[in-house]
């Protein structure tokens, strides 16, 4: 947890929300981490009212769990929970896709290869905080010009809990395809093509759900006599 830092004094039940959270994605506070308010407040400089604040948002999303009383912890990283997550943030960039496409300007296309571009680099580098930003920033050209709120929203919230399990997977030595799929979304939103764009995002947005089948094949087979890890 060393990269969790004071923060200032503005919206400070945001800050906390978004240090704890970025935390818990990066792996810093692992998987079934007990997490205490008095703790976290001292390492961001806050009071605990903030920290509690943050605790109840992370709950609400699925980052964090609470039995009253008793402890608050990190969730463990669930196949089923990523699924999910994948199949509603997937069905919201279809939607603003679908609406943003026709609204692009020169500008926003330009935008979305400067972002695919600094995306492909850090993949290639290892960099995993870079390509995850950066892949954020692609899309969220077409969720910015989309107009949606709602839609940004839902992305918004359960966006971390699938960006834990890509975050293992760069961190095991896993390869990403996604430059190339970009590539071809980045294309179709130029030539104007809301179809092509619907179903590359589509697809994009498959590849983290078939993550998270891999992930629950692991599982199971760690469980299994025999099998990996089952030493």
């Amino acid at each position: 947890m060393e990269a969790i830092r004071p923060v200032g004094r503005t919206l400070l039940r945001d800050r906390a929300y978004e240090a704890i959270r970025d935390a818990i994605v990066a792996g810093e506070i692992e998987p079934g981490a007990v997490v205490r308010d008095a703790d976290l407040a001292e390492r961001l400089g806050l009071s605990r009212a903030p920290v509690r604040e943050a605790f109840s948002r992370l709950v609400d999303e699925g980052l964090l769990e609470s039995k009253p009383q008793s402890y608050t912890r990190v969730t463990p990283l669930v196949a089923a929970d990523v699924r999910d997550a994948a199949a509603v943030v997937g069905a919201m960039h279809e939607l603003v896709t679908r609406v943003a496409v026709p609204r692009l300007t020169g500008a926003d296309v330009d935008a979305m290869r400067a972002a695919n571009t600094r995306f492909a680099a850090a993949v290639a580098d290892g960099e995993v905080d870079l390509a995850l930003r950066a892949d954020d920033a692609l899309h969220d050209v077409l969720v910015r010009v989309s107009g949606n709120r709602a839609a940004a929203a839902t992305v918004a919230r359960y966006t971390p809990l699938i960006r834990r399990l890509e975050r293992r997977r760069f961190g095991e030595g896993g390869t990403c395809r996604s430059a190339g799929l970009h590539e071809r979304l980045i294309e179709a939103c130029a030539a104007g093509d809301v179809d092509a764009a619907v179903r590359v995002t589509a697809e994009i947005w498959r590849t983290l759900a078939d993550l998270a089948d891999d992930l629950a094949d692991n599982v199971a087979g760690s469980e299994t006599p025999g099998g990996p890890g089952s030493g």
